[in-house]
């Protein structure tokens, strides 16, 4: 039995549909169709057709990059409440990144010819994804700043107070609790360093006494994360 449709509650979760007209939702709700994967399952790669975008509704998928050496570049984790392939919709030019489940995942795929459709229909739709793609260009600036003019102890700090912004939003709690589901490799595939130089600087940090440890979970001091994120002036 297939399972039902998801509801317009369901679209209204992603930032890129969160301002949406119920209207607008409900027709995206109308055409969307369901999709799993298994860890280590290919969703796309780099390369291929752009034809669609995903709605992750559960799971995590990471996404990368094939340098000439053979070396794997982590763009980064998408997980439930997350959107992947969003280009395709406007553009249709091919996948700029591979992407691969890492756990369970199921979501829910928008084709491009049929967003085409509904954005005649429904203009705000958009609106709605332009403005979206100038946040993410807005973030892909503050991104690539952080790595090429911030020392290691700051880039690791905005990223984890980038992410605990993700989780909490604009005002996450003074101490915060953090699981990193990503290993030291892969974070340090993500700050463009090695990983005895990430480990160093979450040393650092700790010392600094922004992070502590406890098993797995990272207890994250916001404030003092903020201070250590910017450069000295």
């Amino acid at each position: 039995m297939e399972p039902p449709l998801p509801r317009p509650a369901f679209w209204r979760s992603f930032e890129m549909f969160s301002g949406l007209p119920s209207e607008a939702l409900a027709a995206l709700a109308a055409t969307a169709r369901r999709h799993c994967w298994q860890p280590g399952e290919v969703l796309f790669q780099r390369g291929e057709p752009g034809e669609w975008m995903l709605a992750l509704a559960d799971g995590r998928v990471k996404l990368t990059l094939l340098t000439p050496q053979g070396r794997e570049l982590i763009l980064r984790h998408a997980e439930a409440g997350d959107t992947l392939g969003e280009f395709a919709l406007i553009d249709g030019e091919p996948r700029s990144a591979d992407a691969t489940a890492v756990a369970p995942t199921e979501g829910w795929l928008l084709e491009r010819a049929r967003f085409a459709e509904l954005a005649e229909a429904h203009p705000a739709l958009g609106m709605a994804a332009a403005r979206y793609f100038c946040r993410r260009l807005r973030e892909t600036t503050d991104q690539l700043e952080g790595i090429a003019l911030y020392q290691l102890e700051a880039r690791l700090a905005r990223f984890l107070l980038f992410t605990l912004h993700q989780i909490h939003g604009e005002a996450p709690p003074p101490e915060a609790p953090l699981r990193l589901e990503i290993s030291q490799t892969e974070l340090a595939a993500v700050l463009g360093a090695s990983r005895p130089k990430v480990n160093r600087a979450l040393m650092a940090l700790q010392a600094a006494g922004a992070l502590s440890r406890d098993g797995g979970v990272w207890h994250c001091r916001t404030a003092a994360l903020a201070l250590l994120a910017e450069p000295e002036g």
